[in-house]
């Protein structure tokens, strides 16, 4: 039975059943059809044939991480390009990896996005006056599928009251932009190959994915508002910090 909780004026879903949800799709075995991988299309709007990334602009709330967290990640992702590295597109630089809190624009059409994302700037800047400085205890789960489009570490927050902080922060960002579906916190470690690939490669990329949950995957991050910003895009391999939260918050 769906369980819903409340943080000031807003609505949320409860600790147990966040977990409930996460836990139904980040598993230690990744779940891949045996057949030929075809990725979602939507990622062809940032993703060429060519595998390179392609312009695709809008804007977003995110927590950059630390650079413990970053070498650990890259390990992961070194060990993902040298065995496998026709399942994904161009590589992430280890500096764009972060935690997005809240998503807010996007299009692969600067025009139809850049009125949006100068209303969305003006938006945040007044909700940033509202963020607290703290640091919220995360941990990670697995590493999963996400929608067939990219290969992420999955993280959650330790506790109830770890839980209330990220989601306190979430619905300060929720006001300028709602969306139709829940936060999944995720740090994304690469977008698959636009042109899919092949069972062997599935499988191969199975038997690392369920290596790397067993070994590799599990450790703890903060998350301190200090370096949450709001940042614009160009592509998903071109982040631009434009907003300090913290700083604004105590401007």
């Amino acid at each position: 039975m769906l369980k819903f909780d409340r943080i000031g004026d807003f609505i949320i879903e409860a600790y147990k059943n966040f977990l409930d949800r996460i836990n139904s799709f980040e598993t230690k075995e990744m779940c891949l059809a045996n057949e030929y991988f075809n990725v979602n299309a939507s990622l062809c709007k940032k993703v060429d044939k060519n595998n390179s990334f392609k312009n695709f602009y809008g804007d977003t709330v995110v927590f950059n991480l630390d650079d413990t967290t970053k070498k650990k990640l890259s390990v992961i992702v070194n060990r993902l390009y040298s065995e496998v590295p026709e399942c994904f597109c161009e590589r992430l630089v280890s500096d764009t990896f972060h935690l997005t809190l809240h998503d807010l624009s996007n299009s692969p059409d600067l025009e139809k996005v850049a009125v949006e994302v100068f209303e969305n700037e003006l938006n945040v800047i007044k909700k940033s006056k509202q963020v607290s400085v703290q640091k919220i205890k995360m941990k990670s789960k697995y590493i999963f599928n996400m929608v067939n489009t990219s290969l992420v570490l999955g993280l959650y927050p330790v506790n109830e009251k770890e839980y209330n902080k990220l989601m306190e922060l979430y619905y300060l960002f929720d006001d300028v932009k709602k969306l139709n579906y829940p936060l999944t916190p995720h740090i994304t470690l690469a977008y698959y190959n636009v042109n899919g690939f092949d069972v062997d490669s599935a499988d191969k990329l199975k038997n690392i994915v369920r290596e790397l949950n067993e070994n590799d995957s599990d450790f703890e991050i903060d998350l301190d508002v200090r370096q949450l910003f709001y940042q614009k895009f160009i592509s998903m391999n071109e982040y631009i910090n434009i907003i300090n939260l913290a700083d604004s918050s105590n401007a």
